[in-house]
């Protein structure tokens, strides 16, 4: 059995991997090249019941990086049903009662979702997975353009699992929050490369302040590091 970065209970465990198996059945139906353009009505109604969750492998090296820079101030771009959430939360809980009060502020997982019925699903996972991973979730529903605006805090770390049109804005508005050291992780980065462009662009930009990385993940998975 492969060794796991993630330090939770067999009852969570059991749980994560229920869900990850639910998305996996349910991207196996999809044909991506025939769906409609992202961030359109036609793509968003497709999309509305499917998890599209962040591969577990993804999720492992997503709670270990978390655990390993002491992140207790997190930004997900794109919850869906909120499975990578659960790691997450997981990790900020436990980097939170390891620092204790060095670190200002309460340990908390911003998770954004525009779609109601989702949110509504991802909240009932939560609640499945226990107080601990409950309590320091704050989710804000609706476009993340707007619910990203204020009130965010040093953001310790980004994900951007989100629809690709949404990356760069979302890395935006995170960016006047960023501490050096911040981590940024942005998914499907080698299949979706020519969607990808105007992020890549903006962070490769000569004085930008980002420095990126492609992991070799499913997908391609990058690893951008604000300095």
């Amino acid at each position: 059995m492969a060794p796991t970065a993630l330090n939770t209970t067999p009852h969570i465990h059991a749980l994560l991997k229920n869900l990850h198996n639910k998305s996996l059945t349910q991207e196996s139906t999809l044909s991506w090249p025939a769906l409609p353009a992202q961030c359109t009505t036609e793509f968003d109604t497709i999309m509305r019941d499917k998890f599209i969750a962040l591969d577990q492998d993804k999720c492992e090296l997503v709670y270990h990086i978390l655990r390993s820079i002491n992140a207790t101030n997190v930004v997900e771009a794109g919850t869906s049903f909120g499975v990578s959430t659960i790691y997450l939360a997981l990790a900020v809980a436990e980097n939170a009662k390891r620092v204790g009060s060095q670190k200002k502020g309460k340990p908390r997982v911003i998770a954004t979702e525009k779609e109601e019925s989702k949110a509504t699903s991802a909240r009932a996972h939560w609640a499945a997975a226990g107080h601990e991973v409950e309590e320091v979730i704050e989710l804000r529903v609706g476009d993340l353009r707007e619910t990203l605006i204020s009130e965010l805090g040093v953001v310790d770390f980004l994900l951007l699992d989100i629809w690709t049109p949404l990356a760069l804005p979302a890395l935006k508005l995170c960016q006047p929050h960023f501490r050096p050291g911040s981590v940024i992780v942005a998914d499907n980065t080698v299949m979706a490369a020519d969607r990808y462009q105007e992020l890549f662009g903006y962070v490769d930009a000569e004085g930008s302040g980002f420095r990126r990385v492609t992991l070799p993940y499913s997908g391609g998975m990058d690893m951008i590091v604000y300095q």
